[in-house]
C-alpha cells in the first residue's frame, strides 16, 4: 500500500510539473505600438488565456493528488498499516 502511494505522488507530481511547463510555455503575439487590435487579436487573447487556465487547473488538481497521496501514505504508516 505504501508503495502504491508514493508512485501516486511521483506520478501526479511528474504530471503537475509537465503541466504547468506547458502552461508557461506558450506566449502571446505581441503588438506594436501602431498596430491596432482586431477581434482576432481578441481571439488569440482569449484563448491563450482560457487554455493556460484549464492547464493551471489541471497542474493544481495533480498537485492535489500528489499532496493527498503523501498525507495518506504518512496516516497509513502512522497507524502501522503499512
Amino acid at each position: 500500500m505504501i508503495l502504491a502511494l508514493d508512485i501516486i505522488a511521483m506520478v501526479a507530481a511528474f504530471a503537475s510539473s509537465i503541466l504547468w511547463f506547458m502552461a508557461s510555455g506558450k506566449s502571446l503575439r505581441r503588438l506594436r505600438r501602431g498596430e491596432e487590435i482586431d477581434e482576432h487579436d481578441i481571439n488569440r487573447i482569449v484563448t491563450a488565456f482560457n487554455r493556460n487556465q484549464i492547464l493551471n487547473g489541471r497542474a493544481a488538481l495533480a498537485t492535489a493528488i500528489s499532496a493527498t497521496a503523501v498525507g495518506c501514505r504518512f496516516l497509513a504508516q502512522f497507524l502501522g498499516l503499512a
